[in-house]
């Protein structure tokens, strides 16, 4: 047991988390080795786990992962107290304490980003670290993405020939975050397989030096899933393993995969949001600017006159009625295809059913 008493004048982290919910247990591994590098500094720091277990077992079992410290799993009126006061609305949830009085609610998106360079967690230190993002964005190249002292080359599909990162110099880049164990990666990388190899015919077809590249970031656990997996894509690999997966994920803070970030001709971040364009637009989503975005977004509304204000699809037994992000519509998942949309869509008013236009039949 340790006294409340003893914690004044520290930094508090509230852990709100459950061991059945896996993206609690993904963040925990995480937290877990920023809590153990700010201990070994010395720095005035401690983590409260506040659970959200269903029985004794399950929170003794999650506890033993943990090195912080706990509300015991029978204070049921404690922990109900502490998600009212702070409005827990979804886990994994890390707030921070200031001895201060202050408050800082993202604690989780802070630590997947900034790691143990967050701490103390105030706004004085988070300013000063987006500060430093913003010029790190501002200098990107795709060499500095790419490289590291030890490779200045990315691997091609027979994984021996070194393509040097230079030579993409120019392209349009996708960085690729997958892995073969993702479920929602196996589905889309066949459809991006589809889409390069039509942005590449049609850039062939053009001429005028044009290029579009994809390199795969592997998040697979192992050499074999990589090697299994990467064999089946037409593009470019990091090295599995390779340390700047792990800085290119924090660098632009990817919380989920399958994950398309799209690298501009000068090396600039042109979109985090590869995966969703080419959902809503197939190939003609290239090159992904905000310009292509705006033109296809024009056209989208052309169709969208000439569509059936209500149709039926094979899938639902109501009515479905088109609508658009101004009339009841906004961002949603396809129940016809399982992939993001936004804009328009066809939908049942009466239970939410809905689907992409182009997924009716």
């Amino acid at each position: 047991q340790v006294k409340i008493s003893d914690l004044e004048g520290k930094a508090i982290g509230l852990y709100f988390s459950a061991n059945w919910y896996p993206p609690c247990r993904n963040f925990n591994k995480v937290l877990i080795g920023v809590y153990e590098q700010l201990k070994s500094n010395g720095s005035n720091f401690e983590i409260v786990f506040v659970s959200s277990d269903e029985d004794l077992s399950a929170f003794n079992s999650y506890r033993e992962s943990m090195p912080w410290l706990s509300i015991p799993f029978s204070d049921l009126e404690t922990k109900k107290a502490l998600n009212r006061k702070f409005e827990v609305e979804g886990i994994p949830y890390l707030i921070i304490l200031q001895p201060d009085g202050s408050t800082l609610h993202d604690g989780v998106e802070l630590i997947y980003r900034y790691g143990i360079e967050a701490f103390p967690f105030t706004e004085e230190k988070l300013e000063e670290l987006r500060r430093e993002e913003r010029m790190k964005h501002e200098s990107q190249t795709l060499t500095n993405l790419l490289t590291n002292p030890g490779r200045d080359y990315l691997l091609d599909q027979t994984m021996t020939r070194k393509v040097p990162v230079d030579s993409m110099i120019g392209k349009t880049v996708g960085l690729y975050f997958s892995a073969q164990w993702c479920f929602p990666c196996a589905k889309f990388t066949p459809k991006l397989i589809s889409i390069y190899h039509k942005i590449k015919q049609s850039l062939e077809g053009k001429g005028g030096g044009e290029d579009f590249e994809i390199v795969f970031v592997s998040n697979d656990r192992d050499q074999s899933s990589f090697d299994s997996y990467y064999g089946t894509m037409p593009w470019l690999a990091l090295p599995f393993g390779d340390p700047i997966i792990r800085t290119l994920a924090k660098y632009f803070d990817v919380q989920g995969i399958p994950c398309l970030i799209i690298i501009g001709p000068g090396g600039k971040t042109v979109t985090k949001q590869g995966r969703n364009l080419i959902n809503l637009y197939q190939e003609n989503a290239y090159p992904f600017t905000c310009a292509k975005l705006e033109l296809l977004e024009k056209e989208m509304e052309e169709e969208a006159k000439r569509l059936p204000r209500s149709n039926y699809h094979a899938g639902h037994r109501h009515e479905l009625t088109l609508v658009s992000e101004g009339n009841g519509g906004g961002p949603f998942i396809c129940c016809d295809c399982d992939e993001q949309g936004s804009g328009w869509a066809y939908q049942c008013l009466g239970c939410g059913y809905e689907v992409h236009p182009r997924c009716m039949r």
